[in-house]
């Protein structure tokens, strides 16, 4: 009877999709969490599936050429920044070979051009929006278990979910993807609560106070947003630690310009909630190639503003929009697409699920004085959506931003059926962007594809795909 060995020395050749290396020994295949190409690696086999291994880093035996130290303390517990051991300019390259590779073997095709991935403009503190949490059970790092010191606290921490596990936290001291004032408040808001002896929200057992810290900032206008969110107070401390967050806070934190309390008395994990602004407003604006956008506390908007105009002025490109287009956005969410086409074409019609997305894109229209652009909140996944869609004139281009699953069967049915001259695709998950281009090459030549990286050190990948009508 074969045994799989428990230990296993491999040298990593590539990377998959979801940012493991990837080694073949023997003609077989393993999977190996924290390892980047290049790498001689110990791994530990952890399980055995019908076509592969898959396995940890152990320990390395020659480390590979692109192998850099991480910059975050936390690197390799979060599971956040999966390849901040990875240099960048690696980085780039593998993101465009699993677009390619997504192609290849998903729908059999071999686009006529790709690009080189398009590069942030930070490799660090871009995102400008992060959910932390605040948690009863503090996640405790190999490192502080091995120490058997005494942890203070160990009932209490303000950061990120542990992957996989809701009722685990780990105290985030620094996040290398937000600006650093985040990690400052981090730490300002840690400190008063413990101080005033609060409890955090419990998910299963839903008692306690302090629930989320939501910090959002907008690149073009340099606003800071903080949004402290807590069920309703009851005791004498938790009064006494709003009083010093409302009176006190701000002034610790002048740049700050808009401080938010929210209550959430649900049992929703999600972090939103009812909220008063302490001091500024309940929103902030972001500009994407001269279109203001409001931003409410929870609402979506793309997370990386710093690559968010060259990603735009990518799709489009792509476009070729004159001012006598006519363009669909499906998938539109807020506008973020709509509004800025909208200076260039003719007409543009707007399509999402989303109320609230809807809602805040024709505020965001009425904004700026656009009246070239219509927004209509609908399934697209939903047949009886072809009476709409057949009702608006027919589009010259079509651009396609969905979900990660991709767009239904339906859909794809129906823009083979009105076939525009151009489609431009865009999308966050390169096997489903795939999968989708290739039932629609049934009557479109994939021309050519633009990966773009929105999300440096981490796997995460937006490519558009140019389909032009044969």
């Amino acid at each position: 009877m074969f045994r799989e060995p428990k230990y296993i020395e491999l040298e990593i050749s590539s990377l998959a999709f979801e940012g493991k290396g990837i080694a073949r020994k023997d003609n077989i295949v393993y999977f190996v969490k924290d390892a980047v190409p290049g790498d001689k690696v110990n791994a530990r086999i952890l399980r055995k599936n019908k076509k592969y291994f898959e396995a940890v880093l152990e320990n390395i035996i020659e480390p590979s050429e692109h192998r850099i130290q991480p910059a975050c303390s936390h690197f390799g517990v979060c599971g956040g920044c999966t390849w901040q051991n990875l240099d960048y300019t690696e980085q780039l390259h593998w993101k465009r070979q699993q677009v390619a590779d997504s192609f290849e073997r998903i729908a059999k095709i071999v686009p006529y051009e790709i690009s080189d991935t398009l590069p942030a403009p930070k490799k660090f503190h871009y995102r400008n929006k992060m959910e932390f949490s605040f948690g009863t059970s503090r996640w405790l790092t190999l490192e502080e278990i091995q120490n058997q010191e005494i942890i203070e606290h160990k009932d209490f921490a303000l950061g990120l979910h542990m992957p996989g596990r809701f009722d685990k936290v780990l105290d985030v001291t620094t996040c290398y993807l937000i600006s650093e004032i985040a990690s400052e408040v981090l730490g300002t808001i840690r400190d008063s609560a413990i101080n005033y002896g609060l409890n955090s929200y419990n998910l299963k057992t839903h008692e306690g106070f302090l629930r989320n810290l939501v910090i959002r900032l907008s690149e073009s206008t340099g606003e800071v947003m903080v949004i402290l969110i807590t069920r309703s107070s009851k005791s004498y401390n938790e009064r006494e630690f709003l009083e010093w967050y409302e009176k006190v806070f701000p002034g610790i934190y002048p740049s700050i310009t808009d401080i938010l309390l929210a209550e959430n008395d649900s049992f929703s994990p999600v972090a939103v909630g009812v909220t008063r602004a302490i001091k500024g407003k309940e929103f902030i604006t972001e500009n994407i190639l001269g279109v203001d956008f409001r931003i409410s506390p929870f609402s979506f908007f793309q997370t990386n503003p710093s690559q968010l105009n060259r990603f735009i002025s990518a799709i489009l490109g792509f476009g070729s929009i004159d001012e006598e287009s006519v363009v669909w956005d499906l998938y539109c969410g807020t506008g973020s697409i709509s509004l800025p086409a909208s200076k260039k074409a003719k007409k543009v019609y707007g399509m999402e699920l989303s109320e609230s997305s809807i809602k805040d894109a024709r505020a965001n229209s009425a904004l700026n004085g656009i009246t070239n652009v219509e927004f209509f909140c609908c399934d697209l996944n939903n047949k009886m959506t072809d009476s709409l869609l057949n009702s608006l004139p027919k589009p010259d281009l079509a651009i396609i931003d969905p979900p990660r699953a991709g767009i239904h069967k339906n859909l794809v049915v129906h823009l083979l059926e009105i076939s525009p001259a151009r489609i431009v695709y865009v999308s966050c998950n390169p096997a489903t962007q795939a999968r989708d281009c290739g039932l629609l090459s049934e009557k479109y030549n994939i021309v050519k594809l633009q990966p773009v990286d929105m999300f440096p050190q981490t796997y995460h990948i937006e490519s558009i795909a140019l389909l032009e009508k044969r």
